[in-house]
């Protein structure tokens, strides 16, 4: 099993930066993709960021250029560095940990991010 515990979200305004954080602790040793997704009141979930662990990332274009996923050296700590925050980028966002079969099987209790105009 894996835990995993997000923190960092709060209320930014627009053109500002935020940093989320992603804890991860249990059997974390064959993890082989961390990613981040959100969720906006009344929108279906979508992923923002996915880091393999061989560093390899992905983000939609919605967010490219924005957002840089990264992970620490122990790799028991994932971050989601997001700049240029736009009031679209308000959600709640995820953490999730280990691809298996396309699906995330791990997922943290969500952090609240609020951009204001």
């Amino acid at each position: 099993q894996v835990q995993l515990m997000e923190s960092g979200g709060g209320l930014v305004q627009a053109g500002g930066s935020l940093r989320l954080s992603c804890a991860a602790s249990g059997i974390i040793f064959n993890i082989n993709h961390m990613g981040w997704h959100r969720q906006a009141p009344g929108k279906q979930r979508e992923l923002v960021a996915i880091v393999s662990k061989d560093g390899n990332t992905h983000y939609p274009d919605s967010v490219k250029g924005r957002f840089t996923i990264s992970m620490d050296s122990a790799k028991t700590t994932t971050y989601l560095q997001m700049n240029s925050l736009e009031p679209e980028d308000t959600a709640v966002y995820y953490c999730a940990a280990n691809l298996r079969n396309g699906l995330f099987e791990y997922w943290g209790q969500g952090t609240q991010v609020t951009v204001s105009s």
